[in-house]
Protein backbone atom coordinates (compact mmCIF):
# COMPACT_ATOMS: atom_id res chain seq x y z
CA UNK A 1 0.00 0.00 0.00
CA UNK A 2 1.42 3.20 -0.84
CA UNK A 3 2.61 5.49 2.32
CA UNK A 4 -0.05 8.56 1.07
CA UNK A 5 -2.21 5.80 1.51
CA UNK A 6 -0.98 4.32 4.98
CA UNK A 7 -1.38 7.71 6.69
CA UNK A 8 -5.23 7.83 5.64
CA UNK A 9 -6.43 8.64 9.24
CA UNK A 10 -10.39 8.23 8.07
CA UNK A 11 -13.05 6.92 5.67
CA UNK A 12 -13.82 10.82 4.51
CA UNK A 13 -10.27 11.33 3.66
CA UNK A 14 -9.47 8.27 1.91
CA UNK A 15 -13.03 9.08 -0.05
CA UNK A 16 -11.36 12.23 -1.08
CA UNK A 17 -7.94 10.93 -1.79
CA UNK A 18 -9.71 8.52 -3.79
CA UNK A 19 -11.48 10.68 -6.00
CA UNK A 20 -8.74 13.23 -6.05
CA UNK A 21 -6.54 9.75 -7.38
CA UNK A 22 -9.41 8.68 -9.86
CA UNK A 23 -9.71 11.88 -11.16
CA UNK A 24 -5.63 12.16 -12.19
CA UNK A 25 -6.12 8.96 -13.42
CA UNK A 26 -4.80 6.49 -10.55
CA UNK A 27 -7.22 3.81 -10.23
CA UNK A 28 -4.58 1.94 -8.64
CA UNK A 29 -4.21 4.38 -5.35
CA UNK A 30 -8.05 4.84 -5.66
CA UNK A 31 -8.24 1.46 -5.36
CA UNK A 32 -6.17 1.43 -2.08
CA UNK A 33 -7.97 4.20 -0.42
CA UNK A 34 -11.02 2.61 -0.93
CA UNK A 35 -9.62 -0.45 0.76
CA UNK A 36 -7.96 1.77 3.37
CA UNK A 37 -11.24 3.18 3.86
CA UNK A 38 -12.93 -0.12 4.47
CA UNK A 39 -10.63 -1.37 6.86
CA UNK A 40 -10.64 2.15 8.54
CA UNK A 41 -14.23 1.41 9.05
CA UNK A 42 -14.15 -1.96 10.28
CA UNK A 43 -11.81 -1.07 12.65
CA UNK A 44 -14.01 1.62 14.54
CA UNK A 45 -16.42 -2.01 15.72
CA UNK A 46 -14.45 -4.02 18.44
CA UNK A 47 -13.85 -7.50 16.33
CA UNK A 48 -12.24 -10.32 18.42
CA UNK A 49 -10.60 -12.47 15.80
CA UNK A 50 -9.54 -12.04 12.07
CA UNK A 51 -12.73 -13.81 10.89
CA UNK A 52 -14.89 -11.27 12.36
CA UNK A 53 -12.74 -7.99 11.49
CA UNK A 54 -12.69 -9.69 7.52
CA UNK A 55 -16.69 -9.78 8.15
CA UNK A 56 -16.88 -6.23 9.12
CA UNK A 57 -14.69 -5.39 5.99
CA UNK A 58 -16.92 -7.54 3.83
CA UNK A 59 -19.94 -5.31 5.50
CA UNK A 60 -18.54 -2.20 4.76
CA UNK A 61 -18.01 -3.20 1.27
CA UNK A 62 -21.46 -4.66 0.97
CA UNK A 63 -22.61 -0.87 1.73
CA UNK A 64 -20.04 -0.06 -1.15
CA UNK A 65 -22.02 -2.08 -3.56
CA UNK A 66 -24.75 -0.17 -2.58
CA UNK A 67 -23.20 3.36 -3.12
CA UNK A 68 -22.52 1.91 -6.46
CA UNK A 69 -25.52 0.58 -7.55
CA UNK A 70 -27.72 3.28 -6.11
CA UNK A 71 -25.53 6.20 -6.12
CA UNK A 72 -25.90 7.66 -2.85
CA UNK A 73 -24.62 6.26 0.47
CA UNK A 74 -26.59 3.89 2.51
CA UNK A 75 -26.41 1.71 5.60
CA UNK A 76 -26.48 -1.88 5.25
CA UNK A 77 -29.75 -1.56 8.27
CA UNK A 78 -30.94 -5.27 7.63
CA UNK A 79 -27.59 -6.27 7.84
CA UNK A 80 -26.65 -4.50 10.55
CA UNK A 81 -29.30 -5.53 12.35
CA UNK A 82 -29.06 -8.63 11.88
CA UNK A 83 -25.24 -8.26 13.56
CA UNK A 84 -27.00 -6.60 16.52
CA UNK A 85 -28.92 -9.54 17.02
CA UNK A 86 -26.89 -12.19 15.96
CA UNK A 87 -23.51 -11.07 16.07
CA UNK A 88 -21.51 -10.44 12.89
CA UNK A 89 -20.59 -14.40 12.16
CA UNK A 90 -23.93 -15.10 12.31
CA UNK A 91 -25.13 -12.53 9.94
CA UNK A 92 -22.63 -13.09 7.62
CA UNK A 93 -23.83 -16.85 7.85
CA UNK A 94 -27.39 -16.10 7.65
CA UNK A 95 -26.90 -13.03 4.73
CA UNK A 96 -24.94 -15.89 2.30
CA UNK A 97 -28.26 -18.36 3.27
CA UNK A 98 -30.31 -15.98 1.47
CA UNK A 99 -30.14 -15.54 -2.17
CA UNK A 100 -27.78 -13.01 -3.51
CA UNK A 101 -28.34 -10.24 -5.80
CA UNK A 102 -26.95 -11.11 -9.20
CA UNK A 103 -24.82 -7.84 -9.50
CA UNK A 104 -23.63 -8.19 -6.14
CA UNK A 105 -20.13 -9.91 -6.93
CA UNK A 106 -19.35 -8.54 -10.43
CA UNK A 107 -19.69 -4.70 -8.97
CA UNK A 108 -17.67 -6.02 -6.34
CA UNK A 109 -14.92 -7.23 -8.73
CA UNK A 110 -15.46 -4.08 -10.60
CA UNK A 111 -14.32 -1.93 -7.65
CA UNK A 112 -11.23 -3.85 -6.88
CA UNK A 113 -13.17 -5.60 -3.68
CA UNK A 114 -14.13 -9.23 -4.84
CA UNK A 115 -11.79 -10.27 -1.69
CA UNK A 116 -14.65 -8.96 0.50
CA UNK A 117 -17.51 -10.98 -0.76
CA UNK A 118 -18.98 -12.36 2.14
CA UNK A 119 -18.79 -15.73 -0.25
CA UNK A 120 -14.93 -15.41 0.12
CA UNK A 121 -14.91 -14.45 3.81
CA UNK A 122 -16.56 -17.92 4.54
CA UNK A 123 -14.55 -19.47 2.25
CA UNK A 124 -11.28 -18.15 4.12
CA UNK A 125 -12.72 -19.50 7.79
CA UNK A 126 -14.33 -22.16 6.94
CA UNK A 127 -13.57 -23.61 10.30
CA UNK A 128 -15.75 -20.40 11.88
CA UNK A 129 -18.89 -20.69 9.66
CA UNK A 130 -21.23 -24.21 9.30
CA UNK A 131 -20.71 -26.64 6.43
CA UNK A 132 -23.84 -26.26 4.47
CA UNK A 133 -22.49 -21.77 4.60
CA UNK A 134 -19.24 -22.97 2.93
CA UNK A 135 -20.95 -25.28 0.49
CA UNK A 136 -23.48 -22.83 -0.44
CA UNK A 137 -19.84 -19.70 -0.75
CA UNK A 138 -17.98 -22.05 -2.50
CA UNK A 139 -20.73 -22.74 -5.13
CA UNK A 140 -21.89 -19.00 -5.44
CA UNK A 141 -17.85 -18.15 -5.70
CA UNK A 142 -17.35 -20.83 -8.69
CA UNK A 143 -20.98 -20.11 -10.62
CA UNK A 144 -19.87 -16.14 -10.18
CA UNK A 145 -16.48 -17.03 -11.66
CA UNK A 146 -17.61 -18.40 -14.90
CA UNK A 147 -20.07 -15.80 -15.67
CA UNK A 148 -17.16 -13.67 -15.25
CA UNK A 149 -14.86 -15.36 -17.60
Amino acid sequence: MDDRVKSLNTPEKCEIFAKNARERGRPDLALEANQRAIELRAEEHEAETTAEREALQAVFAYEEFVYKKNGKRTRASRTWQLIKRHGIIEAIERTVKRDSEPEYYSILVELGLEQHAFEAVILRHPDVFSEEAASIAQSRLKEWSAVGE
